[in-house]
């Protein structure tokens, strides 16, 4: 008997999904489920398909599974499919090679973000409402980290003076500890971000290619497909270090990461816009990156003025979210890594299978 509960990133909606077994020509659909409605993390209730139903007896024959956003109107919009085999259902989910994503928070520290015990900042404490930096994280954060599975997280910040003798960090631990500079979930991210508030001196410049490279030195002692890493940083101004941050760029292409950066506050962003490299592929020295491998939107246009602030971070969660699938198998594609093989089936599998 196996459990399998489908989960996608998206923004809060009515997700159903359909079980679909082969024909003659195509897929015939053999279940579908019920509609879970207003959730970015939906689980569907377990349900029992005949094994005749599902593949005709053939264990090995390929079994599709779709997911779609419902809509009322019948005009229901497709999120993603994967397919599988019911002898790979049979074996559990553990038997299975599969990608840990590591994921990583640089914050801006700077002093253009303006003093957090001032309304008007960007960091600003707030004890009744999130400031801008910390609904990023958080909106972002709590999507992927369900994908993380020891929920570990390295945090950084940077471009700030750091207590006892003022020496400028553009890649300082947030919980102050050079060695072990992980936080414990998205809650414990926020935590150390507000301790680090209250305990280092906003200053500058807004250098991206330390920590940049911090993470791509992570990415690159794991290169055989086993790890990737997402690296989050949330700024609110220009890059001060724009000629080196693209040739960390550039050399963390040929690694399993992903950048994405959060621009927040009034500032323009056209440096970030270059990095993206949805137009033109980010170049330094004569070399282009191997793959796009930055994802920017800013804060601003996720901001909902009617209040609800639920759906805005989640259509920025969405957004933000949304080139990672691509940048990994993009990664794993240009080194020829195939998905591996799970372990050969010891025992004959059930005639019924719980889904």
């Amino acid at each position: 008997m196996q459990r399998l509960s489908r989960r996608v990133l998206g923004r809060a909606s009515e997700r159903t999904r359909l079980v679909c077994a082969p024909a003659i020509e195509g897929f015939t659909i053999c279940h579908k489920t019920e509609v879970i409605k207003n959730t970015l993390n939906p689980v569907w209730q377990p349900f029992t398909i005949p094994v005749r139903a599902l593949c005709n007896g053939d264990y090995d024959r390929t079994v599709k599974v779709d997911v779609y956003d419902w809509d009322r109107d019948g005009s229901h919009d497709f999120i993603g499919e994967f397919t599988t085999s019911y002898r790979e259902l049979s074996r559990g989910q553990s038997q299975f090679n599969v990608t840990q994503l590591n994921f990583v928070v640089a914050i801006d520290f700077t002093a253009s973000n303006g003093n957090p015990s001032q309304p008007t900042s960007l960091h600003y404490m707030n004890p009744y409402q999130m400031n801008a930096y910390a609904m990023a994280l958080k909106a972002v954060g709590e999507i992927i980290q369900d994908y993380d599975s020891d929920k570990l997280f390295p945090a950084y910040g940077f471009g700030a003076k750091l207590p006892p003798d003022g020496k400028i960090s553009h890649a300082f631990p947030l919980n102050s500890d050079n060695e072990k500079p992980n936080c414990v979930g998205i809650e414990g991210v926020l935590e150390a971000y507000f301790q680090s508030l209250r305990n280092v001196q906003l200053y500058g410049p807004t250098n991206f290619a330390p920590v940049i490279g911090q993470v791509a030195r992570s990415a690159a002692d794991v290169t055989d497909g086993s790890q990737y890493f997402v690296l989050l940083m949330i700024t609110d101004g220009v890059i001060s270090d724009m000629v080196q941050t693209k040739e960390a760029v550039v050399n963390a292409s040929s690694l399993p990461m992903s950048i994405i950066i959060v621009g927040v506050g009034p500032a323009e962003f056209d440096a970030m816009e270059e990095l993206d490299g949805d137009e033109v592929r980010v170049s330094s020295r004569g070399r282009f990156a191997e793959r796009d491998i930055v994802q920017f939107v800013p804060f601003r246009d996720y901001i909902d003025r009617s209040g609800n602030q639920v759906l805005s971070m989640a259509r920025l969660a969405k957004d933000v979210l949304a080139e990672i699938p691509e940048q990994l198998l993009s990664f794993m594609k240009s080194r020829g890594i195939e998905p591996r093989p799970a372990l050969p089936a010891s025992s004959t599998p059930p005639a019924h299978m719980r889904i």
